[in-house]
């Protein structure tokens, strides 16, 4: 069982940045960041392996940046240029396989941190 704690979330005006941190309680090949605005349903927003490799959701190409550090199995989301269709609860997930953009595919979900981009 891999626990996840997320943190960095909150209240930041458009054109802002936010970085959020996962810190896993254990190892997993996939760490992704999921979002659930309200009334909608939750959405892919980005990847990465235990290795390089990365995804991201093709509404925060170039804006949202995802890193990973093993060592401290934590993963973090860089959000620069935020707009209020950001506002979500932002959700890290953990994979003990390759999971990419496939929220079925995660074994481990945290708790979640409400991010709120106001216009």
């Amino acid at each position: 069982q891999v626990q996840l704690v997320e943190s960095g979330g909150g209240l930041v005006q458009a054109g802002g940045s936010l970085r959020l941190s996962c810190a896993a309680s254990g190892r997993a090949f996939s760490m992704g960041w999921f979002r659930q605005a309200p009334g909608k349903e939750r959405e892919f927003v980005a990847f990465h392996s235990s290795g390089s490799s990365t995804v991201y959701a093709d509404s925060v190409k170039g804006r949202f940046t995802i890193s990973r550090d093993n060592a401290k199995n934590t993963v973090y989301l860089q959000m620069n240029s935020l707009k209020p269709e950001d506002t979500a609860v932002y959700y890290c997930a953990a994979g003990r396989g390759y999971s990419g953009s496939k929220s079925v595919l995660y074994d481990y979900w945290g708790q979640g941190t409400q991010v709120t981009v106001s216009s």
